[in-house]
């Protein structure tokens, strides 16, 4: 995500020269904790928590879990994920509490501009794609159009709005200043409830006023409502671009309300994102939401483990395949892996494949998911969606039998498909080679040998010249020292008293973010590696 990008890459710059160290000193440990807390200090994180969370990072740094590692350097890292996953919350990661008896109501609460009007059609839409039957509640009444706004965002997302009020139509500067509404907002919370019940909508999501700033008539018009209503969920939304303003935000908001979660809004802007750091610690109150952008979809369920993943540069493919499980239809994509293991796979399946990998939002988003996509930002933040549409434009103007064996597509086709999509001869030469190295690489993928860039065909259990002259299963090394070490270590692991590595040393991940059993592969079209077909022209 773009709030975390600079806290992202200066994390990762901390834990570069650890790496190549097969111990660690205390003069290493203090250097790294020194650039953590730097890097969180930029970011905008409260000071007492940064204090803190190093303060934890060091303890554990100079404990046995790391000086008796395999790896010291990527125990530190694990260590930092573990901390950055509790000062996000861990352990507190909840659903919505729905009442026994709906409707379930849902107050919204914070600053002017924190985007609560937005969080309530996206919230509305979520729920409504959960199966629920949302109604959201104007009781903004004093911001300019908020009404307004609200029945748009509403109509947008498919959710009734219940709207009895106009509330202020134009910004008049002594109405504004005075605070004044354009009716009572306790009234029109309190009669939405009252229509939940009568016409069975089984939530009700009220948005609330804000302002600029904190203030007493603020707080005293939340508390009546929430008196008035009696909420089962009071949502704090707070900007993820606020900075060191939201621990003192938060705490205002929890004394004055009592709100019993945290929604984070914004975090596709480009600040530092230090309020995500600091208000689920500074309060101990859960962020259950988090909103990343402007369109109804970009909203998830905020796991504090997979958000530390994702700050941390490990990728976050658990929300990615959960959202590829929502919007993919299972059969098809079998379909589409049997096609590309047979080598059958066409321009027609990738077009229908696109179509459906476009469901889940941006190509940005999408690809941000992938661990150590950190090191390609740059490119990242260059790629233009547009080129997606040039894509299926190029490949709409083929014929079926083109999209089907796309070898046929000689000079004069191809001049043909470049004037019906509106685009040049070399950006149809451009996707066709792309096409191509993809459905090979996709191919190797899908037979499961899954060779590196570099590698030729040398992958897992593969037979390449490299396989060939390799040392043998179970051999033993010349050295008499080394030998006998070799044994002890193998006598040890058998009586069980060693530690068994699971790999290369050097190579070994931090342990926390591991996926779960259970869990089923990405769909081929996003595991295929279908970003390299956007190119530019």
């Amino acid at each position: 995500m773009a709030a975390f990008s600079s806290l992202t890459d200066r994390l990762s710059q901390a834990f570069t020269h650890l790496r190549s160290k097969g111990r660690l000193t205390e003069a290493d440990i203090d250097g790294t904790i020194r650039e953590i807390r730097r890097a969180l200090l930029d970011a905008d994180v409260s000071l007492d928590v940064v204090r803190a969370f190093t303060a934890r990072i060091r303890e554990r740094a100079l404990g046995e879990e790391v000086s008796k590692a395999l790896n010291p350097a990527q125990q530190v890292v694990s260590i930092v994920y573990e901390e950055l996953t509790g000062i996000l919350g861990s352990g507190v990661d909840r659903p919505l509490n729905f009442a026994k008896n709906p409707p379930t109501v849902i107050m919204l609460a914070g600053l002017q501009g924190a985007g609560k009007t937005t969080l309530a059609g996206k919230l509305g839409y979520w729920l409504k794609d959960a199966g629920h039957t949302p109604l959201l509640v104007a009781a903004d009444l004093q911001r300019p159009n908020a009404v307004t706004q609200l029945q748009v965002v509403g109509e947008r997302a498919g959710v009734p709005v219940y709207a009895p009020e106009p509330g202020v139509q134009t910004e008049t500067p002594d109405r504004v200043s005075a605070g004044l509404t354009g009716g009572d907002p306790v009234k029109v919370a309190r009669d939405s409830v009252r229509l939940a019940q009568d016409k069975l909508y089984d939530v009700v999501i009220i948005d609330t006023a804000g302002r600029l700033g904190v203030d007493e008539e603020l707080m005293e018009q939340a508390r009546n409502i929430r008196d008035a209503v009696n909420p089962d969920e009071i949502l704090f939304v707070i900007d993820a671009m606020i900075g060191q303003d939201a621990v003192t935000t938060a705490e205002a908001f929890d004394k004055g309300v009592d709100f019993s979660g945290v929604v984070l809004s914004k975090l596709d802007g480009d600040a530092r994102g230090g309020a995500a750091l600091s208000v689920a610690s500074v309060t101990g109150k859960p962020i259950l939401f988090a909103s990343n952008g402007e369109g109804l979809k970009d909203f998830e369920v905020f796991h504090p483990d997979r958000m530390a993943s994702r700050i941390l540069d490990m990728g976050d493919i658990l929300t990615l395949i959960e959202q590829a499980q929502r919007e993919f239809d299972e059969e098809e994509a079998r379909k589409a892996a049997g096609k590309m293991s047979e080598g059958s796979f066409g321009l027609d399946d990738f077009l229908e494949q696109l179509q459906q990998v476009r469901k889940l939002g941006s190509f940005k988003s999408i690809l941000g998911m992938i661990p150590g996509m950190a090191q390609h930002r740059k490119e990242l933040e260059q790629f233009d969606e547009k080129e997606v549409d040039r894509t299926q434009a190029i490949i709409q103007s083929m014929t079926p039998e083109e999209r089907r064996n796309p070898k046929i597509i000689d000079g004069s086709r191809r001049a043909r498909i470049a004037y019906g999509a509106g685009t040049t001869v070399s950006s149809v030469n451009g996707l066709l080679q792309r096409f191509e190295q993809a459905a090979k690489m996709m191919k190797r993928m899908t037979n499961g040998t899954r060779s590196m860039p570099g590698m030729g065909g040398a992958g897992m259990g593969g037979k390449g010249k490299a396989g060939k002259k390799g040392k043998k299963k179970g051999s033993r090394s010349g050295n008499p020292m080394k030998r006998e070490a070799e044994e002890k270590a193998l006598r040890e692991r058998l009586s069980g008293k060693g530690k068994s590595s699971g790999g290369s040393a050097f190579t070994k991940q931090p342990q926390a973010p591991q996926m779960p059993e259970g869990i089923p592969d990405l769909p081929p079209n996003l595991g295929g590696g279908l970003g390299g077909l956007f190119g530019g022209n």
